[in-house]
């Protein structure tokens, strides 16, 4: 029924073991594949489950979305699957969120991609409903003062919705993206150019033009967000060129499907 990636690199143990557990909770079939990027396999011991599962080990690391495309394709040459998810280690949850989030897709075959609400540590709320991003809110974001940053902030982020009701959403993020292999054959894989950060907003972007892309806020998880490029000069680094690689793709100024996936999302709510 349901496959399983978890893409790992140097990941604490703790937080590895936390994540599994999580699954004690989930009563279906699944397989989960541990698909590690780190320079050597320390990890394999770690990555058992009493589910069947499949360690591999790289001996590279070539990122995120290459990572997980190497999961997605033994499942898919397995034709037995019918959803997959993507979800990192730092990501954890004490119900099944999994089988609500199932059970919706089953009955609403428009749907190629679910995101859960995403909870902090504390119990908040992350806001990772947003519009597909155009090169001025992401500029906006890091640089504008403060009050004009939040004030574009609270915009793309949705954040008026109130984060309460099921709705399109044309950029999930990648941390927990339950996807219908179906969906995935039809729009293709992770885009492996991307070595890490857009390629959810590229993947979910691509699955939004042909399917519904879905906040489905019945269901919650836990993030433990590191925010690695606000703390890391190199991943900030990597976090430029990789967006600019984004952009190159499709468009930095014109970008008709971003503005009409955009449009359809801002018009659920009558804006």
């Amino acid at each position: 029924m349901l496959s399983i990636s978890i893409v790992l690199y140097k990941t604490p143990v703790d937080e590895l073991l936390k994540c599994l557990s999580s699954f004690n909770y989930y009563s279906g079939e699944c397989h989960f594949y541990f698909i590690d990027n780190s320079p050597s396999d320390i990890l394999r011991d770690k990555c058992v489950s009493n589910r069947p599962f499949s360690y591999i080990h790289l001996h590279e690391n070539p990122g995120y979305g290459a990572g997980h495309n190497v999961a997605i394709r033994d499942a898919q040459s397995k034709n037995h699957y019918l959803f997959h998810l993507v979800i990192n280690a730092d990501v954890f949850f004490d119900s099944d969120v999994i089988s609500p989030m199932i059970e919706y897709m089953k009955n609403n075959p428009a749907i190629g991609q679910v995101m859960p609400k995403i909870l902090n540590i504390d119990g908040s709320l992350q806001y990772l409903c947003k519009f597909v991003p155009s090169p001025a809110d992401l500029f906006y974001r890091r640089f504008l003062p403060r009050r004009f940053r939040e004030y574009k902030r609270n915009i793309f982020e949705m954040r008026n919705t109130g984060y309460n009701k099921i709705m399109f959403v044309p950029y999930l993020s990648g941390c927990f993206m339950l996807l219908r292999h179906e969906s995935l054959k039809f729009i293709g894989l992770f885009d492996e150019r991307f070595f890490i950060y857009p390629e959810d907003i590229d993947l979910t972007r691509r699955m939004a033009e042909h399917y519904c892309t879905i906040f489905y806020p019945q269901v919650a998880v836990t993030h433990q967000h590191g925010a690695a490029s606000y703390k890391s000069l190199k991943m900030l680094f990597i976090h430029t060129f990789n967006i600019i690689k984004y952009f190159n793709k499709w468009g930095w100024f014109h970008d008709r499907i971003r503005d009409d996936l955009n449009s359809k999302a801002k018009h659920q709510f009558g804006n």
